[in-house]
């Protein structure tokens, strides 16, 4: 009976069975939670600073900018050195910005200016960070376990944003947001051991051999080639460009909505995350997806609406189902497009791709979070959402009908 029960789990969950992929996971899981908590302490500090939402959409820019600048790079270096050592090289440089954070906090001498020039350092770390973990992750799960390992890695990613900002609204009541900086610092020692443990190296099998503006380009233009990743991509840039940003204004929806203090910022946080996990687990646990296209136009067509509910609603509960629902189908879409693009690339080319995926995907973001934090100062938090959830509506449906 356990042998067979061992077998279904294969089955569902084949990614899990690959000694590469499970050392990555079981590492980011760990380091992931200090990640969550780590960003809840931050955008609650920056927030009891300055009470503002333009500062939020500020710090939203600075952790996210550097992708738009250095990603392509990292692209390149992804098709053409060790992933893996790359990796290790990022983990390790990450704990320095949580270092810096805890010092200058346990001393009392920090200022927003301060904040957000080492929120640009971390996001410039997580610029070379990306594109390489993401054409990482079929060499170390196989490809025909992608979709369930990009799967598995959205519920990791999400379970620790239901976990880690909870643990961060306690810790930040009890110890103060310190304790949240040291805590991310040290979880990354676990995930640096086990990618040294990892056999699987990353080498490029016919990466790029000319110059490193020349490779970009090489990856741009064979997007531009691809139609339909074309217009998944630019789907992908709308979203967020204009609906994903507005988690860097829950702490003004925590406070000045509904009165809830970190407390409610973390219990708003982790509904996003709860949604989220439960759309990774429904995507791995069905191991593969024939129809990827239908899946992704009825979760991209609900994100937008979800969050459209989300706004109109006034009670605090509500609010944090909604805030489930918005991330159910956010990791639905995002998740399913991952793994769709990744397959439909040559391997020669998966570094640039992804590195291209993560500009769109987090290079618009910085962008987003100060447009959506200017325009909260402006007309109000609820208006500003409420009109970029129908922005997101309109885009999607716009290119929807160019990758059908």
């Amino acid at each position: 009976m356990e042998k067979r029960a061992a077998e279904e789990q294969g089955r569902r969950f084949p990614a899990l069975y690959e000694r590469n992929y499970r050392l990555f996971f079981i590492g980011q899981s760990i380091s992931l939670v200090g990640t969550w908590m780590q960003q809840t302490a931050l955008g609650w500090l920056v927030y009891s600073i300055t009470r503002s939402s333009f500062y939020l959409g500020l710090l939203g820019m600075a952790l996210s900018l550097p992708v738009l600048f250095f990603s392509l790079f990292g692209g390149v270096f992804a098709d053409r050195f060790n992933k893996r050592n790359i990796l290790i090289t990022t983990q390790a440089l990450s704990i320095i910005p949580a270092l810096m954070l805890a010092f200058m906090t346990n001393v009392h001498d920090i200022n927003v200016w301060t904040i957000l020039i080492v929120a640009a350092l971390l996001g410039t770390v997580n610029s070379l960070d990306i594109p390489v973990r993401q054409s990482y992750m079929i060499e170390i799960s196989g490809r025909e376990n992608l979709l369930n390992a990009v799967a598995l890695n959205s519920t990791a990613f999400h379970g620790a944003r239901v976990f880690g900002p909870s643990i961060a609204g306690a810790i930040i009541s009890l110890y103060g947001m310190t304790a949240c900086f040291y805590l991310n610092a040290v979880s990354f020692l676990p995930v640096i051991y086990l990618l040294f443990r990892i056999s699987n190296r990353g080498k490029p099998k016919d990466g790029p051999h000319d110059g490193i503006f020349a490779g970009i380009k090489g990856g741009i233009e064979f997007i531009l080639g691809e139609r339909r990743i074309l217009f998944i991509i630019l789907t992908i840039s709308i979203f967020s460009l204009f609906g994903i940003p507005f988690a860097q204004l829950l702490p003004v929806f925590a406070d000045k909505i509904y009165g809830a203090g970190p407390a409610g910022l973390g219990y708003m946080m982790s509904s996003i995350g709860a949604g989220s996990v439960l759309a990774g687990i429904i995507i791995a646990f069905r191991r593969d997806m024939k129809n990827k296209l239908p899946f992704m136009s009825v979760t991209g067509f609900l994100f937008p609406l979800s969050l459209l509910a989300f706004t109109i609603i006034d009670n605090f509960y509500l609010a944090l189902l909604f805030l489930a629902v918005i991330g159910f189908n956010v990791v639905g879409f995002l998740a399913t497009a991952n793994s769709y693009i990744q397959l439909e690339v040559p391997d020669k080319f998966r570094g640039r791709v992804m590195s291209v995926y993560a500009v769109m995907f987090l290079g618009m973001a910085p962008f987003g979070a100060a447009l959506l934090g200017t325009l909260g100062e402006i007309i109000g938090i609820k208006t500003t959402i409420l009109s970029t959830a129908i922005a997101c509506l309109t885009g999607f449906t716009i290119f929807r009908q160019k990758w059908k």
